[in-house]
């Protein structure tokens, strides 16, 4: 008797089994007698990053092979969040320096900044469009969404951290520790406790991602930069000049701040992620920021024990080193199972993103043509990662699932 639906479960392994193996395997299992004229061809190299020519991007380009060729299994492991039949897509480009993508699950839209144009962007996942959403930011940076689906930013002109309330109004979270200014809050994460935690670099006290400080602060002491050069607000709310070292601070549902991790532990502190039981906190410690008076961080990434309202027990996560090339890390986020997708800054090949599961080991890696700032899950289901890579927007659906809001 005809059975559609074993026809049918039959047809669906032989092509994951096409999807997962090399096409000569499958093809000789599948079709006897293909096996010779396999061996007798010569089979093509589908283009990638590091291929030449190289792989092209974009609606206009040729199709991926599946499985993609920028998609790399380094452990067996990484092939239960892949989904073989799918390929990393450049969905937008023109940015200068795209950073901070969080995923709005209410509004089914991505938010992300280009902190150097001064402009938020929205990318539609109805449309598949990014349009313009904030012009100007004031260079926010980094970006998410709380348990109350209100948008977090921060902000390098202001030196700040904001929330933007569902009615449409802007309210100053912080900018100010002890009386002093923060320096230019960097990357945010939400805990369900309604605090926020967040990092506190220098990285906007430049010319290009906010302003210097007034003459004769630390990030301009010889008063060469004038800040109020198109930026006339500059001296006016908050971060005339870097009073305050690189810190960790969680910002508690009163309103009460606290450096939870010094710049001594961890200098220059840049991307932020929780576990998904929100028992261990990572940080990425980053190159050195305008006016450090240290040689800066080294490029890796802690882990820390959360206990209660505070990070114990620092150790390293990973030292970022693949193939013996350091990869520069910057942004980071968890998945379900507890895995972490971490944005890459390298040469030709390593630029991407890095995969390691809980125990630290690298698993897999995304090339991408160009070095990768940051990255979110979101789409209905949230299971497409979203990746900010200086000029572009990629995105990859995937196996899993974020494992915070935004």
């Amino acid at each position: 008797m005809y059975n559609a639906d074993a026809k049918s479960r039959a047809l669906f392994i032989s092509r994951r089994i096409l999807m997962r193996s090399t096409f000569g395997l499958a093809g000789a299992m599948a079709f006897p007698g293909l096996g010779k004229t396999q061996n007798d061809a010569k089979f093509g190299t589908p283009p990638s990053v590091i291929t030449q020519p190289p792989r092209q991007w974009g609606p206009t380009a040729p199709p991926s092979p599946y499985p993609d060729p920028d998609i790399l299994v380094l452990d067996p492991s990484f092939n239960d969040l892949l989904l073989g039949i799918t390929a990393i897509r450049r969905v937008w480009t023109g940015g200068r320096w795209l950073e901070g993508p969080a995923w709005s699950s209410q509004g089914h839209y991505l938010v992300f900044s280009d902190v150097q144009a001064d402009i938020q962007y929205r990318y539609i996942w109805e449309t598949n469009q990014v349009i313009p959403y904030r012009q100007p930011s004031h260079n926010s940076n980094g970006n998410t969404f709380d348990f109350q689906g209100r948008q977090i930013s921060t902000q390098d002109f202001f030196r700040r951290l904001v929330r933007w309330e569902h009615d449409g109004s802007m309210t100053v979270l912080s900018s100010q520790f002890e009386g002093k200014s923060l320096n230019s809050p960097n990357d945010i994460v939400p805990h369900p406790d309604g605090s926020l935690w967040f990092t506190d670099p220098a990285y906007g006290m430049t010319l290009s991602e906010g302003h210097p400080d007034m003459a004769r602060g630390p990030a301009n002491p010889q008063g060469f930069f004038n800040p109020r050069l198109g930026a006339e607000n500059s001296d006016l709310i908050g971060g005339q000049k870097r009073e305050l070292p690189s810190n960790v601070y969680r910002l508690s549902p009163d309103g009460h701040l606290d450096a939870v991790i010094q710049e001594s532990q961890v200098p220059d502190p840049n991307g932020l992620c929780f576990s998904p039981d929100y028992k261990t906190l990572y940080v990425v410690s980053t190159a050195k920021a305008p006016s450090d008076n240290g040689p800066g961080g080294k490029g890796v990434i802690y882990a820390f024990d959360v206990q209660g309202d505070r990070p114990r027990n620092m150790r390293l996560f990973t030292d970022m080193v693949v193939d013996g090339v350091h990869c520069g890390p910057d942004g980071l986020r968890a998945d379900i199972f507890g895995n972490l997708w971490c944005s890459s800054n390298g040469p030709l090949g390593y630029s991407g993103v890095l995969v390691f599961n809980p125990s630290g080991k690298l698993i897999g890696r995304l090339r991408l043509p160009e070095v990768c700032a940051n990255v979110a899950f979101g789409g209905p289901k949230r299971n497409h990662l979203f990746m900010t890579a200086s000029q572009s927007l990629y995105i990859l659906q995937v196996q899993t699932q974020g494992a915070a809001p935004g």
